[in-house]
């Protein structure tokens, strides 16, 4: 008996592990890009920094609605996995293609032609708002092919598969540095095209990568098309919308940060210019903590799903525990990093001295709370795996809406305090979605409720 419960729980190790390492080592390519490419611009001026930051914060709000459709659909790809419906998983597949690929070229359209009004929202001065409609109108290219990858990724992370997205990342990552090392620096012999030479950059990657993803999926030799099935690409509306069920409150719960983050740009911009460059530099910074951790959230969700759909609870319980056991091993180290080196960290992002104090402090701040973020996103993977997408969406709006946003207005326009406040504003929120977490699963024992189950 010992033995077996030894074996098993060497299976389930290794099965983490083989979803673990290749998405961890897809966060690390994408956190080391994002470096690179804002080392790249924060060397031009810490205006162009600030315009892909407000820029982005829009673009994601979109991505999110991407996201979350491809986090329902993985959702469905496990458990259909576990019940062992090839059928079911490839026509789910097919659904959330047609679902996010047409949505999303009505998306770019909208970025594309509205891209100055949409950013007067920051309030950012004239030069900010050009360079930002400028960096914006150039990357809504990119929102179809964006959408694409993150179906794959999720289809194929459903299925049990990190290596083939860890590579479509790689793809992607690597021609955006390659790109933006030609188009920005003008060190390969052409002219430096700056900002716009990062939003060629940016479209010229994802499009590689999505039609990479594209092949491994649907080509002749494809995952979903070894499976037997013939291809129809048939709207089904029933399909449809179990997968909007699940992927829409994932989508609201990362637009709801993006959203927050509107209010907290303009909070961080009556700090200055400066201070925002910190922010946003601070952010890729922060990746080394957060990004390795991420991949056992996207595990619970895989996993979890996984197991309900065979009907082995007992199992989802399993991959639960040994999942916060490795979050909290990663994340005492990678948030050591940030807590001993912060000041070194930023200065290998900025020369700025200003940028690289403030950027520390922000740093230092989210090394703290690093461990409650990062058990509470694998407590809201697993949440998801079980079909309870509803609840991770609540605690984050809570969170971002009745607790950080309103301590940094306040901390911001009334009080003027100093910009630690902001930051610690963050911190608490970061603390209180744990506590949320933690109080639904003790209140309620997912494994043991009706959670959505593919038949």
């Amino acid at each position: 008996m010992e033995q077996r419960l030894l074996q098993e729980n060497k299976l389930i190790r290794n099965r983490i592990l083989s979803m673990i390492l290749p998405i961890t080592g897809e966060n690390v390519l994408q956190m080391t890009a994002g470096i690179v490419l804002m080392a790249m611009i924060g060397r031009i001026d810490a205006y162009a920094v600030g315009a892909i930051g407000i820029a982005t914060v829009l673009y994601r709000i979109l991505w999110g609605i991407f996201k979350g459709i491809a986090t329902g659909t993985s959702v469905l790809v496990a458990q259909s996995h576990g019940a062992n419906n090839y059928k079911k998983l490839k026509s789910i597949s097919e659904q959330s293609f047609i679902i996010s690929i047409g949505t999303a070229i009505i998306f770019q359209q909208l970025l594309f032609w509205f891209a100055k009004p949409l950013l007067t929202v920051f309030n950012p001065n004239p030069d900010l708002l050009a360079n930002g409609a400028l960096y914006l109108k150039t990357i809504s290219w990119s929102l179809p092919f964006a959408a694409v990858i993150l179906l794959v990724a999720g289809i194929l992370q459903g299925m049990g598969n990190a290596r083939t997205p860890m590579i479509a990342v790689g793809i992607l990552n690597i021609v955006n540095i390659a790109a933006g090392f030609i188009l920005v620096t003008g060190k390969a012999g052409i002219k430096s095209l700056g900002l716009i030479g990062a939003g060629y950059a940016y479209n010229i990657a994802y499009i590689t990568s999505a039609i990479f993803g594209i092949i491994m999926l649907f080509g002749k030799n494809g995952i979903i098309t070894s499976m037997g099935e013939k291809l129809e690409f048939k709207f089904k509306s029933d399909e449809a919308l179990m997968i909007l069920k699940l992927g829409l409150p994932t989508s609201f719960e990362t637009s709801f940060w993006q959203a927050a983050s509107i209010f907290l740009t303009r909070a961080i911009l009556t700090y200055g210019e400066l201070a925002y460059s910190a922010y946003q530099l601070g952010l890729q910074a922060e990746s080394i903590s957060y990004m390795p951790a991420t991949g056992f959230g996207v595990a619970a969700t895989t996993f979890v799903g996984y197991a309900l759909g065979s009907r082995d609870k007992e199992l989802g319980k399993k991959y639960l525990k040994q999942l916060i056991r490795y979050t909290v091993i990663v994340t005492i180290f990678a948030a050591g990093v940030l807590l001993i080196f912060p000041k070194q960290i930023m200065g290998l992002l900025v020369k700025e001295p200003e940028v690289i104090r403030i950027g520390a402090m922000y740093l230092f701040v989210m090394g703290i709370v690093q461990l409650p973020q990062n058990i509470s996103g694998v407590l809201n993977g697993a949440l998801r795996g079980a079909g309870y997408a509803k609840v991770p969406m609540i605690n984050a709006g809570i969170g971002l809406w009745i607790i950080r946003v309103p301590f940094v207005m306040i901390m911001a326009y009334i009080f003027k305090a100093d910009i630690l406040w902001i930051w610690i504003g963050i911190g608490i929120d970061m603390c209180f979605r744990l506590v949320f977490s933690y109080w639904y699963f003790k209140r309620k024992d997912i494994f043991e409720s009706d959670a959505l189950i593919i038949e």
